[in-house]
């Protein structure tokens, strides 16, 4: 956590930070933008907020993009907040958010954490039901060959339609699927407004991938939420949900390692 304090005490930083909290996903000219600062500075100030795992970058084609990552943040919640505490800082976090900040040109989710564990054990957890139901409270079932059907089961609700399927599948490296529909029965179990579900059921059919790197005894995830349209509702639900159920996935491997 030392990197992370220093890495915010800097004035430049936390303003590099809040240019990706207003819209995520910025190449380092568009970072650049606006500040009284030369480009090497600001690939400098990069560096450090690299480092503390504040920023994640992604490569799009040549483009390389920078992503805001919460995960630190978190960390520093889950030390200092009580769990009774923190359901509500959170649900406030999230109502200012929605209320303040104005909508992604690039609408997506990124997020990346270190776990202490292996490969092979991390992707267990993001295949096998019985570890997807402790930590998410889904669970997942698929022969996972790319283009196999996904069935979904939480909360006492089965979604078997065929239209989650598996896009990417490299045992302990990578790993991507289409999400699930949303049904009736599925909105109800989650307490979901109509209103809600009918923006959300409106909206394309949204992607999620997880890359793994190892690093020492420690693994570097990196989840990558994306295919929203701009204005999406259902990128503001998943980046709430997200960091909750990484964090608990991170708890549950390094307990039990």
């Amino acid at each position: 956590m030392d990197l992370v304090f220093k890495a915010l005490a800097d004035p430049s930083r936390r303003r590099l930070l809040d240019g990706l909290n207003a819209r995520d996903g910025q190449t380092l000219g568009e970072l650049c933008d606006g500040l009284d600062m030369t480009r090497q500075s600001v690939s400098k100030h990069l560096a450090v907020l690299q480092e503390a795992n504040l920023i994640t970058t992604l490569r799009r084609g040549r483009e390389k993009l920078h992503f805001l990552n919460a995960a630190p943040i978190n960390e520093i919640a889950d030390r200092w907040i009580r769990r009774y505490d923190r359901e509500r800082v959170q649900a406030l976090s999230t109502l200012k958010q929605a209320l303040e900040e104005p909508s992604m040109s690039k609408p997506e989710f990124v997020y990346t954490t270190y776990i202490t564990t292996t490969a092979e054990r991390l992707w267990r957890a993001l295949t096998e039901p019985a570890f997807t139901q402790d930590y998410w409270g889904h669970t997942l079932e698929s022969t996972w060959a790319e283009g196999a059907p996904i069935t979904w089961r939480a909360n006492g609700v089965t979604i078997d339609d065929g239209g989650s399927r598996v896009l990417e599948y490299d045992p302990h490296r990578r790993l991507s699927y289409s999400w699930h529909t949303f049904t009736k029965d599925w909105s109800d179990s989650f307490e979901i407004d109509p209103d809600t579900l009918a923006k959300i059921t409106a909206e394309p059919r949204s992607r999620v991938t997880f890359a793994l790197e190892p690093d020492a005894d420690r693994v570097r995830l990196t989840v990558t939420h994306d295919g929203f349209e701009e204005g999406s509702t259902l990128v503001t639900m998943v980046s709430g949900g997200w960091p909750s159920y990484l964090s608990s996935l991170k708890t549950l491997l390094e307990k039990t390692a």
